[in-house]
């Protein structure tokens, strides 16, 4: 049987370091995940809607539940974190802003190599999910 030899890529140095800050990240917010949601089971600070109320919105849906909680959509949740049950919203922000901590860390890589092309594309991503994650172009409503 023919041995087949197989050769290793090593990754980029972008690579490496847009997966280190995705790890450490990702490990950031799984733990700030778990602090916020002990928060919220422990009662450390009160509810915006009490659990016994919560069934009620189940069946409700985002729009009238926005309006029947009084909360506000897309960025609203910020002005609630005074809340236990919106204060784990921190984490999910944090994570879904993830990516565009890894592509702003590689940008200063990939001018340093002169890789133009790269660089304008990490920067054409960082644009447009900070746009999407803006509200600006906000779709549903």
């Amino acid at each position: 049987m023919a041995q087949v030899e197989v050769d290793m890529v090593k990754p980029s140095e972008e690579q490496t370091l847009y997966a280190g800050i995705l790890e450490k990240g990702m490990y950031l917010g799984l733990l700030t995940l778990l602090i916020t949601f002990l928060i919220y089971i422990l009662g450390i600070l009160d509810l915006r809607i009490a659990l016994d109320e919560l069934p009620r919105y189940w069946q409700m849906s985002a729009d009238q539940y926005l309006h029947e909680a009084g909360i506000q959509a897309g960025w609203g949740w910020v002005a609630l974190l005074g809340y236990g049950d919106f204060l784990n919203f921190i984490g999910i922000a944090f994570l879904a802003a993830l990516t565009i901590f890894c592509y702003l860390s590689v940008i200063p890589t990939l001018l340093k190599k002169k890789d133009y092309i790269y660089s304008i594309l990490a920067l054409l991503e960082v644009l447009v999910l900070s746009l999407a994650a803006s509200g600006i172009l906000a779709a549903g409503h």
